[in-house]
């Protein structure tokens, strides 16, 4: 059941960098829209980066200039490169796959999520 599995995830000093991998099936992959969001304890679920149907990114404004998405086609793999790291980046983050038909979903998929902690 599980189709898009997430790593990468870990323990870092403020300032430090992780990338976070999703990889996806084939299937899943060519025809879904990519993104990330984050779930921190107490707080609700963030969109934090992912791309339009369109091919465009989008990203929160708190991590604008310190993180960005990426796609490889050809290891049908996503990526979130995150820079400049803060203890408020604390979450754990979730993989998400979702295609667009018509006025709704034909399916909205989630990873089983990678933890990022931020602290000295």
């Amino acid at each position: 059941q599980v189709q898009l599995v997430e790593s990468g995830g870990g323990l870092v000093q403020p300032g430090g960098s992780l990338r976070l991998s999703c990889a996806a099936s084939g299937s899943i992959f060519s025809r879904a829209v990519m993104g990330w969001y984050r779930q921190a304890p107490g707080k609700e679920r963030e969109l934090v980066a992912g791309f339009t149907s369109s091919g465009s990114t989008k990203y929160v404004d708190s991590v604008k200039g310190r993180f960005t998405i990426s796609r490889d086609n050809a290891k049908n793999t996503v990526y979130l490169q995150m820079n400049s790291l803060k203890p408020e980046d604390t979450a754990v983050y979730y993989c998400n796959a979702r295609r667009y038909v018509g006025s709704g979903y034909e399916y909205d998929l989630w990873g089983q999520g990678t933890q990022v902690t931020v602290s000295s």
